[in-house]
């Protein structure tokens, strides 16, 4: 008799404990490649802002703790400084600078991405006064803002080798 009460509390208990399991999340939309593309897409246009000299289009494209880490000056932080920052290669009527990743990574959270690649600009030597060319890497972590668009936050790049006289 008792073991026919063990059995129907072990029926019992397994239908209990079967009740408890939890259906699985549902899995979150992979998103990798349209974030991917959103981050080249902007880097793009901060390509053509670069080419327009639109400092307020520049500006834009960094969060507002943005940090840039120029080479020989101290970081540049926020995004109204780093506008400023740029605003004297401006100036410069020979100054251009292009630059394209090979490589743009977004973390699985979908939150952060960072972006890696090459550049050239063209200026005129401060000393010389003559057009030099220079070329070199960078690389650039992006947020994901609320509204769902991207911000850089951590901007580096340096040189590949002292800037050149351009060719012509």
């Amino acid at each position: 008799m008792q073991n026919r009460y063990s059995w129907a509390a072990a029926l019992v208990l397994a239908v209990i404990l079967n009740g408890c399991k939890q259906a699985p999340l549902p899995l979150a939309p992979d998103t990798h490649d349209a974030n991917v593309k959103a981050i080249r897409d902007l880097e793009a246009a901060q390509v053509q802002a670069f080419a327009n000299k639109d400092v307020d289009k520049i500006g834009a494209y960094y969060d507002d703790s943005a940090s840039a880490f120029f080479p020989d000056v101290p970081v540049v932080t926020g995004a109204a400084a780093i506008e400023v920052a740029f605003k004297p290669f401006f100036a410069d009527k020979n100054f251009s600078l292009a630059f394209a990743a090979d490589k743009v990574e977004v973390a699985k959270s979908g939150d952060l991405g960072y972006s890696q690649g090459a550049f050239t600009m063209t200026m005129t030597g401060p000393k010389t006064k003559k057009v030099l060319t220079e070329k070199g890497k960078y690389v650039t972590v992006f947020k994901k803002q609320t509204d769902g668009g991207w911000k850089a936050v951590a901007d580096i790049f340096n040189e590949n080798a002292p800037p050149a006289p351009a060719k012509k």
